[in-house]
């Protein structure tokens, strides 16, 4: 049996799997936690990573190996290949001033053309901005640019600082993928060549940065391994998932993400659709909200229930609940932007107001959330087909059966997995074919 490795480093931990190269089946797994907080340095994925490597039996016996990550986390390094400052991550949000400025510098559509996105705080590009304006002194430092994964590939490669690294500061090996290099807010979609002239705007100076590897390109590692791209975490899910033009993914988690395979790139000045582009060489429009499981988690509390109480709750209401209607903004809104929204309960009638109904109006109100991004995404032309439904949430009866009425779509519930490091293995094995 060959083995290849493929990881997620995620926002919470580091998740290795060992799969079968010729069938997927997984083999051994591995696991290390990362600290929590919006800003870590980059050192703790590294250790987290090696970690998880060895939890998962090393890598002795594997043949291949790629990573997947987080997205949009700015790891800023100095001419020696050292970590200038800690990696601001996707969910921090002091640059929100900055994306407001570049904005008003360059204009949304030119922008959302350029690069696919319109900034906002979690995008590079802005965590860039921020830092030049508030730590100019690291900024000028800054020799080149990378993101999570491209970083961890760099450092398991054996590059690195001269002093940790047997191969060392060498920039010309930094790689990425275009999933991941649609993120940050300076790759232009359309050439697949990055847009320094944003990157100047934002950082102050030009840098280098990771050469973008196509979907059927390797690099090898010290032991002459070879390496695939990696990805940005949802393009690798929706590799491991094997989702594919006319899918698209709906993330119950935390937060909740909607994200669509799609042969042809889409634009959207509003910002409401991220154009990221997926792992494969087509693209994957992205629609992020803010309020998704906690929704459920809230509703729970205020019943005082489990959620599988919840569950057979809002199974025994109606559809519609009888016009009690929950809208899930408890902590603002990403999608429709409206950062300083409520929630808030309304239809309540003597009749209506029953823990039954209050139990359905939370489900439908959550997956009305995420049903909104749906509709952003057909009104771009992205064809939805089928919706494959991840995450914790996805976990519940009353989601799994209510999800179909709302999203207007058959809708299917994938068994639970690491599907960001398993399409990361899957890409390992595809680099191992050649």
């Amino acid at each position: 049996m060959t083995l290849v490795m493929g990881v997620d480093s995620s926002t919470q931990s580091c998740k290795v799997v060992m799969t079968d190269a010729a069938t997927g089946v997984v083999v051994r797994t591995g696991r290390a936690s990362h600290p929590d907080g919006t800003e870590v340095h980059p050192g703790a994925w590294w250790a987290a990573l090696r970690a998880a490597i060895t939890d998962a039996g090393g890598l002795d016996d594997v043949a291949a190996w790629a990573i997947g990550g987080q997205q949009h986390g700015m790891v800023a390094l100095d001419a020696e290949g050292r970590v200038i400052r800690d990696a601001l991550l996707w969910n921090d949000t002091r640059s929100a001033g900055a994306a407001a400025d570049l904005i008003a510098e360059f204009g949304a559509d030119a922008l959302a053309e350029r690069s696919g996105l319109v900034p906002v705080a979690s995008f590079t590009i802005t965590k860039l901005r921020w830092l030049h304006d508030h730590e100019p002194d690291n900024a000028a430092l800054v020799a080149a640019v990378a993101l999570p994964h491209d970083w961890l590939t760099w450092r398991l490669r054996g590059f690195g600082p001269a002093e940790e690294s047997p191969r060392g500061p060498v920039f010309d090996e930094l790689v990425t993928d275009r999933s991941d290099a649609s993120g940050t807010g300076y790759w232009n979609p359309a050439t697949g060549g990055y847009d320094h002239d944003l990157l100047i705007a934002a950082l102050g100076h030009d840098a280098i940065l990771p050469r973008v590897l196509g979907a059927d390109e390797w690099v090898t590692d010290a032991d002459g391994r070879r390496v695939g791209p990696g990805a940005g975490d949802n393009a690798g899910a929706a590799l491991g998932l094997g989702a594919g033009p006319g899918d698209v993914v709906v993330s119950i988690g935390t937060s909740g993400t909607v994200f669509a395979v799609s042969e042809s790139r889409t634009i959207d000045p509003t910002g409401t659709v991220a154009g990221f582009a997926d792992c494969t060489g087509r693209f994957l429009p992205l629609v992020a909200t803010l309020n998704a499981a906690r929704v459920l988690d809230a509703i729970a509390r205020v019943l005082g229930v489990d959620h599988a109480e919840l569950s057979r709750l809002a199974l025994a209401a109606d559809p519609g609940a009888a016009g009690l209607a929950l809208v899930p903004y408890f902590e603002g809104e990403r999608t429709p932007n409206l950062p300083d929204a409520t929630a808030s309960l309304t239809g309540m009638t003597l009749a209506s107001t029953t823990r039954e109904n209050l139990a359905r109006a939370a489900v439908e109100g959550m997956l009305g959330g995420l049903g909104a991004g749906l509709e952003a995404l057909r009104a771009l032309g992205v064809p939805l087909e089928r919706a494959l439904l991840i995450g914790g949430g996805a976990q519940s009866e009353a989601v799994r059966q209510i999800a179909p009425l709302v999203f207007g779509i058959p809708v299917e519930v994938p068994d639970a997995g690491e599907y960001v490091a398993l399409g990361a293995a899957r890409q390992a094995a595809a680099a191992l074919a050649g």
